[in-house]
């Protein structure tokens, strides 16, 4: 009766049933075009760049000894305003804006709803009117750069990014006029241009900080001086 029974597998035989399977799942997640979860993707370029050159920069100009209290990048948030549009029954309009943000965010964004009703304006209490997305880490890290590199350098009759626009807080808000400058939306299935407004949320306290850390990712902000000439 007991050679009948099946024989138990040992320990060792076990831990390589599992190698086994782990490896066919990776070859697997390989072949089909998904990352194995194993091999995470490599971080972002300017967060390398915020790490190495960054902080040491900063830290000497602002007199920083512990480099946790150095201003850094904590989000980004993207917001599309289309209470015009809703309200004046322009379909599929929210639908198409939330796909170009999509791809331009890289992640699904968030439709925003009215808090309160306002006639003047034709905007009922809970309509939405509105997108947003807010990014953070990698994939924060990684608009940025993209924004820098390519959006920016697209704006038509482009003289600098305006160096006031900071908060006692040191976060940076500017907009930009349509979603044609990002690469990835394309252009010539584009119905409308739609502006959005961009937030650099930073833990520097005061606006000076903030405008450098920007400067050093490579923002180009307008010269103040050469405004005043």
């Amino acid at each position: 009766m007991a050679e009948d029974k099946k024989k138990k597998p040992s320990a060792e035989e076990i831990a390589a049933r599992k190698a086994a399977a782990k490896a066919a799942k990776s070859t697997v997640a390989v072949d089909s075009g998904e990352e194995a979860a194993d091999h995470p993707a490599p971080p972002a370029r300017l967060f390398g760049v915020y790490n190495d050159k960054i902080v040491p920069a900063l830290k000497q100009q602002f007199g920083h000894t512990n480099t946790l209290a150095v201003p850094r990048l904590e989000k980004i948030v993207i917001s599309m305003g289309l209470g015009k549009a809703v309200t004046s029954g322009e379909k599929g309009k929210m639908e198409l804006a939330e796909k170009d943000l999509m791809v331009i965010a890289g992640q699904k964004p968030v439709r925003c709803k009215a808090k309160k009703s306002v006639a003047n304006f034709k905007v009922r209490e809970g309509q939405e009117t509105g997108l947003k997305v807010t990014l953070r880490g990698n994939r924060m890290y990684e608009f940025l750069d993209r924004l820098i590199t390519l959006a920016i350098p697209r704006v038509k009759d482009f003289r600098g990014l305006n160096p006031n626009g900071f908060d006692k807080g040191g976060n940076y808000n500017f907009g930009l006029n349509e979603q044609s400058v990002f690469p990835e939306v394309d252009s010539a299935n584009m119905t409308h241009q739609q502006g959005m407004n961009i937030t650099m949320v930073t833990t520097a306290k005061k606006p000076d900080q903030g405008r450098e850390l920007l400067k050093a990712f490579g923002f180009p902000f307008r010269d103040s001086a050469k405004e005043a000439k």
